[in-house]
């Protein structure tokens, strides 16, 4: 049994081109439907979030979408979720996110998934959140991201301990693990 009831989980809109990153996120939605681990996210219907949606859904799990009103309106929800949640803005739809989840998983994903592991990431800097980041670096595909990162730490604007405030992992099985770890560690020195 795992230490968390809910994940939090950043991922695209769309497909991308690698037909194995969507069945990770179908089977990290079975995951968390089989260890009783409700899922929150974007609420969409396509992509790699309709992916770990449906995958949890046929699993029996929880769904939470957390979407804003705007994205609502142009997209049809193709999925009886077990919970939607509205907002007015994207601003409060991720504040919503933040609050509802109690570790946070970035599948591939774009600019809007960039933007979420930024704002969860920032937060946890400033230390308004101490909750797990994990990047799941299928294939490699969060490496771009690290290596910004160890550019921005060697110019001066980030700070090196602030790269270990997101953990990676290559294997869907392990992130579930992994949480359970850094749940662990940030409670023995608590």
């Amino acid at each position: 049994m795992f230490r968390i009831k809910s994940l939090g989980v950043f991922c695209g809109s769309a497909d991308g081109k690698n037909p194995d990153y969507v069945k990770d996120a179908e089977k990290l939605g079975r995951i968390l439907a089989q260890n009783n681990i409700r899922l929150v996210y974007g609420a969409g219907h396509v992509g790699m979030m309709g992916a770990v949606a449906k995958g949890a859904l046929e699993a029996g799990g929880h769904v939470t979408g957390i979407i804003n009103t705007f994205l609502q309106e142009r997209e049809d929800q193709l999925f009886k979720l077990t919970e939607l949640k509205i907002f007015p803005s994207l601003h409060t739809r991720k504040d919503a996110m933040l609050e509802a989840s109690e570790a946070f998983c970035v599948l591939p994903g774009g600019i809007g998934t960039l933007d979420e592991v930024f704002e969860v990431m920032t937060l946890k800097q400033l230390e308004e959140h101490h909750k797990p980041i994990i990047m799941y670096n299928a294939n490699g595909f969060w490496e771009p991201f690290k290596k910004t990162i160890d550019a921005l730490i060697g110019e001066g604007y980030v700070r090196p301990e602030h790269a270990r405030l997101i953990t990676y992992v290559d294997k869907i099985e392990d992130i579930l693990p992994t949480i359970d770890k850094e749940i662990e560690a940030y409670e023995r020195k608590a």
